[in-house]
């Protein structure tokens, strides 16, 4: 196919008349974070009162209710990468979809332990899969000037469904008198009915992600790499007309090569693999052992610490939803013009001085207000930075016949770490106190820093065939 070079601002101005249906398709293929984020945090809201129905009085059971469905994660995202390599990006969205919602009415209905763990795990690894894709699918379908924004919507999706079970476990909670028992937790409507209906509640939106499987088309890398470039020469006119077609076509078609499975275990532990696949992985951890997570999982033990009763923990639990969303559209918005580097390396730099600050203030046996600022701010620099561009680095650094795979290897590696993560903190905050435990997650992010630093190279404005060849020649990308 002979057709003559495009720039990026000619066809992505041609396409502009087509934009709808690109952020469409996007916004379409990241309701699997949606999902992805109501699961993170609605089990911080049910924890007090499924802890009573179960009657978890070990810790090391408590542990493993909480840490469970990142079991189903682990497995999900080992999974995404030969599934989807195999079957096609938009099938594996249907999949945790149907999977999903599945687990939601499954958990809700759970009157045993071992049922609502199974189903947890189910549920987990819905997510798992949809953690590995959605971000590749994104990132496959868009334009290099807008993919940044675009994989971005992948964790304003996680973000909103952050919020939603806040705003749905505050809703659906009863209040809490101040000095209730365990058994009043128990007996209360909380404890027999409120939690089931916090898990349930997750189906509405799984149906809803589950439907625009079925209406978006598949990747358009995908099927070229599978032989099928009608096909994407279809889905590619769509999304960006003509010119821009026959770029990307000639771009994927010149880096495109043996995709037989044995070729691709090779690749991915070849030399030219280890710069991007120690980034991703190094990355994908970064963002879980930032500590963030716990001020979500955690909750209800954090700010208990900082002087909260139950019904107050809840409330501050949806204003932190509120500043992750309001601070992910500040990424969404100049991702593409600062870039993932800046961001990144303003984000894990405010993290590290904050979690120093908040360590002191713990030391102090400081309350109230200032521990509630600390942690929005956290939040903050964390929505802004870590949360939303280790998505998008990860989704673009990768070759196209190995995204999948080499994806897989870097979201499994965040959900080891979340898992490990998830299970510690207790242990790390009954040892170390709240106040070690934070400086202990500064003392990482300082690391990170220094990673970032030194080994983070500037995409933005690039193609990912362009990134491509300048990784695998080892060429310097703009810092």
């Amino acid at each position: 196919m002979n057709v003559p070079m495009i720039d990026g601002d000619s066809y992505l101005s041609e396409g502009t008349f087509r934009s709808r249906y690109v952020w469409l398709v996007a916004s379409s293929g990241a309701l699997g974070g949606l999902l992805f984020g109501y699961d993170w945090v609605v089990i911080g809201g049910a924890k007090p009162f499924y802890e009573q129905y179960f009657q978890l009085g070990s810790p090391s059971l408590a542990r493993w209710a909480m840490s469970s469905a990142l079991i189903g994660c682990l497995i999900g995202a080992l999974s995404s990468g030969a599934l989807s390599n195999r079957f096609g990006r938009r099938r594996l969205l249907t999949l945790a979809a149907l999977a999903f919602a599945v687990s939601s009415i499954g958990v809700g209905l759970a009157q045993q332990l071992l049922v609502f763990v199974a189903r947890r795990i189910l549920g987990g690894y819905a997510i798992g899969l949809a953690s590995g894709v959605s971000p590749v699918y994104i990132a496959e379908i868009s334009p290099a000037q807008l993919r940044g924004h675009l994989v971005s919507l992948n964790q304003l999706a996680v973000v909103v469904g952050i919020l939603l079970a806040q705003l749905v476990n505050w809703t659906i909670a009863r209040p809490v008198p101040p000095g209730s028992s365990p058994h009043d937790l128990l007996v209360f409507w909380n404890g027999q009915w409120g939690w089931r209906w916090m898990f349930a509640v997750t189906a509405i939106p799984s149906i809803l992600f589950l439907i625009a499987t079925f209406l978006v088309p598949e990747s358009p890398r995908w099927l070229v790499i599978k032989g099928r470039t009608q096909q994407a020469f279809r889905v590619l006119e769509r999304l960006g007309g003509a010119h821009y077609t026959n770029d990307v076509l000639r771009k994927v078609k010149r880096v495109t090569h043996d995709t037989s499975p044995v070729h691709i275990r090779r690749e991915l532990l070849s030399a030219g693999m280890l710069r991007p696949l120690m980034l991703g992985v190094v990355l994908a951890v970064l963002q879980q052992w930032c500590g963030i997570n716990v001020i979500f999982n955690y909750a209800q033990e954090v700010f208990a610490a900082a002087g909260y009763q139950v019904s107050d923990i809840l409330f501050n639990i949806v204003v932190t939803g509120a500043v992750n969303l309001i601070f992910t559209f500040v990424a969404l918005f100049t991702i593409d013009r600062c870039g993932r580097r800046f961001l990144l390396l303003v984000g894990v730099s405010g993290l590290g001085i904050i979690y120093a600050v908040l360590g002191a203030f713990y030391s102090l046996h400081l309350h109230g207000k200032p521990m509630l600022f600390l942690v929005l701010a956290a939040i903050a620099c964390y929505a802004m930075s870590l949360a939303p561009v280790t998505w998008v680095v990860i989704s673009e650094i990768f070759p196209n016949r190995l995204r999948g795979p080499a994806m897989s290897i870097s979201i499994t590696a965040l959900w080891i770490a979340g898992f490990i993560l998830t299970y510690t903190f207790p242990l790390l905050n009954s040892s170390l106190g709240a106040a070690g435990t934070f400086w202990c997650y500064a003392g990482i992010c300082l690391s990170g820093l220094l990673f970032l630093y030194l080994r983070l190279p500037e995409c933005k404005g690039q193609s990912l065939e362009e990134i491509e060849a300048r990784l695998q020649t080892s060429a310097p990308l703009e810092k």
